[in-house]
């Protein structure tokens, strides 16, 4: 087995929709630069994701020189959308917990809502550095995270896809393997470690860049989810639960903190810690 090595950076600018790849990516304390400081949400202020609307990962956010978005998909013209002036903030429900985004306005509303088919508004997370703090149970003082799920970036490993993926092949929906790691939505993917060797990482370097580990990361029905054509089936849940099962969450991949700014470049040699 070779040292690890980073093997792909993927930024995701609006939260939900289709990831993009990158060769490299600056580190900031929230999370990856460009990595989901949007997201969209329903007529109540609720953040709308691929657990609900799969037709998300049809759409495709790429983002501009000055901040803005240019918005396209399937049926759509595309759309650029600046960045919305913070003068009046909006509440969004992310998993239960209030944050104060900011309105896209009626142009980008149109657009997601056309697409989707039912009310939909695109906001932008202004200032991360303090809108969002990261569930304190795992956080120093001060650490806050983008509009992601919990935490400001995600770690897996090639090598426990692979396995995953071999389970998966003895299983009974052996058809729908070997599934592409697009389905877990990582930021950072780590090639050359052992299957599963993440489960004991406590904090590591990835190039120039140290983070520290918060906790695994539980899966859940995005994971079923076909990145390309918005199809769900029945994988990698069931493997998961057979055999990735710990506290009553099905696991793969862990949550990262960084520990101060940096930039992460495919390549950069990965050194475990602790």
């Amino acid at each position: 087995m070779s040292d690890p090595v980073l093997r792909s950076v993927h930024v995701h600018p609006v939260k939900a929709l289709r990831a993009l790849d990158r060769a490299e990516a600056e580190v900031q304390p929230w999370g990856l630069a460009h990595d989901r400081r949007w997201a969209v949400v329903d007529a109540r202020g609720t953040v709308m994701t691929q657990r609900r609307h799969p037709r998300l990962a049809l759409a495709t956010a790429e983002p501009l020189a000055d901040g803005g978005l240019r918005l396209s998909a399937p049926g759509r013209e595309p759309l650029v959308v600046p960045v919305p002036e913070p003068s009046v903030t909006v509440s969004t429900d992310v998993f239960d917990t209030p944050v104060e985004t900011v309105p896209a306005g009626d142009a980008a509303a149109a657009w997601f809502s056309a697409f989707l088919e039912t009310d939909a508004r695109l906001v932008h997370l202004d200032a991360p550095e303090h809108r969002r703090p990261v569930d304190p149970a795992y956080a120093l003082p001060g650490e806050t995270v983008s509009l992601a799920d919990g935490y400001p970036l995600l770690v897996t490993s090639a090598a426990s896809l692979d396995a995953l993926n071999a389970l998966i092949a003895r299983g009974d929906h052996a058809s729908e393997g070997p599934l592409p790691m697009s389905r877990f939505r990582p930021n950072l993917v780590v090639g050359g470690s052992e299957p599963w060797a993440e489960d004991g990482w406590t904090r590591l370097t990835v190039g120039e860049v140290t983070f520290r580990v918060a906790k695994p990361c539980g899966r859940c029905v995005v994971t079923t989810t076909d990145q390309t054509t918005a199809r769900r089936g029945k994988e990698p849940l069931r493997t998961l639960g057979a055999h990735r099962k710990l506290n009553g969450k099905l696991v793969f991949g862990q949550n990262l903190v960084p520990e101060h700014r940096g930039t992460v470049r495919v390549g950069d040699p990965v050194k475990i810690l602790d």
